[in-house]
């Protein structure tokens, strides 16, 4: 993990979370808030839709939130829980907040999706 300057987190200019150059990706902008968290959001565009028209596909979101764990400082996220509560909409800022355990992905004040890591859970 670099950081790409201005306080920004960041893994490599072609990862699809966090890369400046992935024009396809999320092109998510985290920082770190406190040790082992990270607030920051991504940008539902509409190459980013799912099987509902006008909405994020869940992976989109998925993704967006274990690429905020991962900058937040964790380790293996391979058994990692999301769970989507509300559907994302094109054009919206999905706010993102995360700690190595948990994250949270909110519209508008209103949570869309979570995700825990499982470590100590048997999968």
């Amino acid at each position: 993990m670099t950081p790409p300057g201005e306080g920004r987190l960041g893994h490599h200019e072609l990862c699809f979370g966090c890369g400046r150059t992935n024009l396809f990706g999320l092109l998510a902008e985290l920082e770190q808030t406190a040790p082992g968290m990270v607030s920051g959001r991504c940008f539902i565009k509409q190459d980013h839709q799912g099987p509902e028209p006008g909405t994020a596909h869940p992976g989109v979101i998925a993704a967006a939130l274990i690429e905020a764990m991962s900058l937040a400082g964790a380790g293996d996220l391979s058994a990692t829980e999301v769970r989507i509560e509300a559907a994302a909409p094109v054009g919206a800022f999905v706010e993102l907040h995360a700690s190595r355990e948990a994250a949270t992905a909110t519209v508008e004040g209103r949570q869309v999706a979570s995700a825990r890591t499982l470590r100590d859970s048997p999968v």
